[in-house]
């Protein structure tokens, strides 16, 4: 590990507890019975200890769509040619994706990342952070080289610092790249030493016989490579993307600003369980939007320790269900920051009440 970035992982500290004692207690003065706010109210309590502020207020939000592009797609796993990774990245630049219809309705901005399309494109939108175009084909080697997966990691903090220093106080992890539902398979199955038939799933919506190519390619570039599950650079480097790595850079550098990331699904799951291996305090800044449709990703969450919002069976990627999930999180805070207290509405708490 370089020294920028050990000096990131370091910089990560454990969630604000007195924060998060704080905002239980308050809860617990709210008109409410204990409790009785469920999951929302776990929910405020880790967002309180991770900004360290007992009532939390997370206006302003933003998606950050890291696309890439993967040398593996010439094992024929994707439904769609390594083309339309360029192409849906100007629909997304043009506001015309799921994750932009989503994002205005719940207040948050997009934030376009070219971390590796193989294409020239050109848009004002664009942070254009792309230093070299897609990986190589895992199936043969390495994805790429050891020090490109730093710079990738290192490239995704620098996003969230960047956005942090212009207000920005909650991230969403989105991707876009055809193939990358390969590389994800390939870096949950090097980590957890699961079999990829257990984690690969049908993507894109390849059918039975691209499922099997997609599966056979997963497992060559785990035998072809052999990463090393206890050095989470070398998993990335070897058979991960350059969004993965750069998805897993931006959860550490919003863990190292006290702001909270939104996972989406499972390429958001690979980079965060990339993280995680590279900062275990990194885990405690996650929240689990939703559970996808896709192959693995339950057992991906389950091995994470978090549990999702969400069961929509969505399969789409692009940040969507982690966008879905922001009204839920801004229902949270709401309630600490404007719900009556027994006391400010002068009803009474049940205590010292005679029984019937």
């Amino acid at each position: 590990m370089n020294e920028a970035l050990k000096r990131l992982v370091q910089s990560i500290a454990l969630p604000d507890e007195e924060a998060m004692r704080l905002a239980a207690a308050h809860l617990d003065q709210l008109t409410k019975p204990p409790g009785s706010l469920g999951k929302l109210e776990s929910l405020v309590i880790r967002t309180a200890g991770i900004i360290g502020q007992p009532k939390p207020d997370l206006a302003r939000k933003a998606v950050v769509v890291m696309a890439a592009d993967h040398g593996v797609c010439e094992e024929g796993v994707s439904a769609y040619p390594a083309e339309v990774t360029p192409q849906m990245l100007l629909n997304m630049l043009a506001g015309g994706a799921a994750v932009n219809v989503f994002a205005r309705q719940a207040g948050a901005e997009v934030i376009c990342v070219d971390m590796g399309v193989n294409a020239d494109i050109s848009h004002p939108a664009l942070l254009n952070r792309k230093f070299r175009k897609g990986t190589a084909n895992m199936a043969k080697g390495p994805a790429m080289t050891r020090e490109e997966a730093e710079q990738a990691i290192l490239v995704g903090a620098a996003v969230a610092e960047e956005a942090c220093e212009r207000g920005i106080q909650l991230f969403v992890t989105g991707e876009l790249g055809i193939g990358n539902t390969t590389a994800s398979a390939a870096v949950t199955s090097a980590f957890t030493g699961l079999e990829p038939s257990l984690l690969t799933g049908r993507g894109t919506g390849v059918d039975n016989e691209g499922l099997s190519r997609k599966t056979g390619a997963v497992q060559q570039a785990l035998s072809v490579n052999q990463p090393d599950r206890e050095d989470a650079i070398d998993v990335l480097a070897k058979v991960g993307g350059l969004e993965i790595a750069g998805m897993a850079g931006l959860i550490l550098g919003a863990a190292a600003r006290n702001c909270p990331v939104v996972l989406d699904g499972f390429i958001s799951g690979a980079a965060a369980l990339a993280a995680s291996r590279l900062c275990p305090a990194s885990l405690d800044y996650m929240l689990a939007s939703h559970v996808s449709d896709e192959k693995g990703h339950a057992v991906l969450l389950e091995v994470l320790g978090l549990e999702p919002m969400l069961r929509l069976d969505m399969r789409l990627g692009e940040g969507t269900g982690g966008v879905l999930a922001l009204p839920l999180i801004d229902s949270a805070c709401a309630v600490m920051r404007e719900m009556a207290t027994f006391a400010s509405a002068g009803v009474s708490d049940g205590t010292g009440v005679p029984e019937a």
